[in-house]
């Protein structure tokens, strides 16, 4: 069966705050491990010569005391955690905190969100901030659904069923 996904309520703020939390978590957990991957990229680029200690006696001291380094490694984690919503977004409308709440992200004529709009979604989320704006919009609208013509709405169980 195929859903007819404009037929479903937009979603209130308590709904996406809950949805928010299960998220925060994975994210938390998707920036932990690109960090992992950037502390053995860098340990590889040490043993290797490309870059030396500069006195520094464990990795993680010349990480946070090289700029360079230290920004690379920050841009790193976030590229990450921004992928992780954007995949999901652009896939299925999705994040698992929100298939736990029954929320999909979409175009609001019911289409999957494009990568590029899931990018654009990124920075007026504002860490989540911008679902404040859900308790004074009348259509339930956050400040990331406005800006990109999106809306987050709440599927029946039905049709939250299937695949991420």
């Amino acid at each position: 069966m195929t859903a007819n996904y404009t037929s479903f309520p937009r979603a209130g703020f308590i709904r996406r705050l809950s949805s928010w939390i299960y998220d925060f978590l994975i994210a938390v957990a998707v920036y932990m491990c690109a960090g992992a991957v950037s502390f053995l990229l860098v340990t590889l680029c040490l043993y290797f010569g490309l870059i030396d200690m500069s006195g520094y006696e464990h990795v993680v001291d010349k990480i946070a005391n090289t700029p360079w380094l230290k920004g690379l490694n920050e841009v790193w984690k976030f590229a990450w955690v921004s992928f992780f919503f954007v995949w999901f977004w652009s896939k299925s409308g999705q994040t698992l905190g929100m298939k736990a709440w029954r929320l999909r992200v979409q175009n609001q004529d019911g289409s999957l969100i494009s990568k590029k709009t899931g990018v654009k979604r990124l920075l007026p989320t504002l860490l989540g901030l911008g679902n404040l704006t859900v308790l004074f919009d009348k259509n339930n609208l956050s400040l990331q659904d406005r800006l990109t013509k999106t809306e987050v709405v709440v599927l029946s169980l039905e049709a939250n069923r299937g695949r991420l």
